[in-house]
């Protein structure tokens, strides 16, 4: 069975591998089904691939060379430092149907829409860089991740990690279990009042720490933004109605690929919840707009599982069968980045890559407080 080439070795459950059928999804052409939702032929894909082939995953890790996902990126063009007013930045937009481009501002986004349903992460970043020292004097960085119960416990990662030790205190941080690779088990006197986790490639002070929140944000938890959002304008929230759901983004997220091949790569996973009205809403849109790839990870999630509160770990990768996303508003990201393996995933690898060198042609500003791109 492993020699037949229709068929490769996916990773199971843990007790075991699946064989995965390659052939069903590479052989198969999406253009000539359409992107209906009552399309015949897309209706038996999906039945086929939830239940037949890939069980409840609904979804296949092809291989891929990770080198796919560099690019070429003039380091002027990280962008330093939020636009005023926010919905002033660039849009990029990319139709799939035609393959074409176009160059817009992103308070042109409702103009460009035609009745899809937003959808937005409406997330809030913790103050969860934490600046302390050892009672040798010596400087420690604590960075919260992701909160444990509800007892003050974190998962944090702590540097240097090599100089602490188990049962520390550091101001209102106590070190309570290594976890390896710098992540510690940490208990937080009261709440977390540090600073804003700002990306490294930032390297200048936010003069307002809400420019990296979002406004429509509701439920702190994350230790990073969900960029896409950083663009909307009070006016453009009260516009678009959008629908909000809530995945805490982690640092894993963002944790670079450095493996050879992609389906090599793992994540960590990420708490999302989402209200029933909210998924009902977006079970009958006709068409969904995902704001950010967080928003992605959560539709995707919950269209598979049928789960409204849980932990994702989906891993969206190029061959991946999208069942609740029609359009991507999304930022321009990191290169070798899990995030850029969504957008290609979505938009096609061979796109994706010209669209990210034309937005360096043109000039466009990337990362967090960069512009964006709306693919249709």
């Amino acid at each position: 069975m492993g020699r037949d080439r229709r068929l490769e070795l996916g990773r199971g459950d843990g007790e075991g591998f699946d064989l995965v059928a390659r052939s069903l999804e590479c052989g198969l052409d999406r253009s000539m089904l359409g992107t209906s939702r009552g399309c015949v032929g897309d209706a038996l894909l999906c039945v086929l691939e939830c239940e037949g082939v890939h069980g409840r995953r609904g979804y296949s890790q092809r291989r891929m060379d990770t080198a796919l996902l560099d690019y070429e990126l003039p380091p002027e063009l990280v962008a330093q430092t939020p636009i005023e007013p926010r919905d002033a930045s660039r849009l990029l937009v990319y139709r799939r149907e035609g393959g074409t481009t176009e160059h817009r501002t992103f308070a042109e986004l409702p103009t460009l829409l035609h009745g899809e349903q937003v959808v937005v992460n409406d997330t809030r970043v913790v103050p969860a860089r934490l600046r302390v020292r050892r009672e040798s004097g010596g400087a420690v960085e604590v960075l919260l991740l992701e909160r444990v119960g509800d007892d003050g416990v974190w998962e944090a990662l702590v540097r240097p990690s090599r100089r602490v030790r188990v049962g520390e205190r550091l101001g209102p941080v106590r070190l309570s279990e290594s976890r390896g690779g710098g992540r510690w088990l940490v208990e937080v006197h009261g709440e977390p009042g540090g600073e804003m986790p700002l990306p490294p490639y930032i390297h200048e002070a936010l003069a307002e720490p809400e420019r990296y929140q979002t406004v429509y944000g509701a439920v702190e938890g994350s230790a990073a933004a969900p960029t896409a959002g950083l663009h909307f304008t009070p006016e453009l929230v009260e516009l678009l109605a959008p629908v909000r759901v809530t995945l805490h983004v982690g640092l894993d997220t963002f944790r670079p690929v450095i493996e050879s091949s992609l389906e090599e790569h793992a994540l960590h996973g990420e708490r999302y919840c989402v209200a029933p009205n909210a998924w009902d809403r977006i079970a009958a849109a006709e068409r969904v707009l995902a704001v950010g790839t967080t928003t992605v990870r959560v539709l995707e999630t919950v269209a598979r599982s049928g789960e409204l509160v849980g932990r994702t770990t989906l891993f969206i990768t190029p061959g991946f069968r999208f069942m609740r996303v029609d359009a991507l508003l999304t930022n321009f990201h990191l290169p070798r980045s899990t995030l850029l393996a969504l957008v290609m995933a979505f938009a096609g690898v061979d796109a994706t890559r010209n669209i990210y060198r034309e937005a360096v042609a043109e000039r466009y500003r990337f990362y967090s407080f960069g512009d964006a791109m709306l693919v249709l």
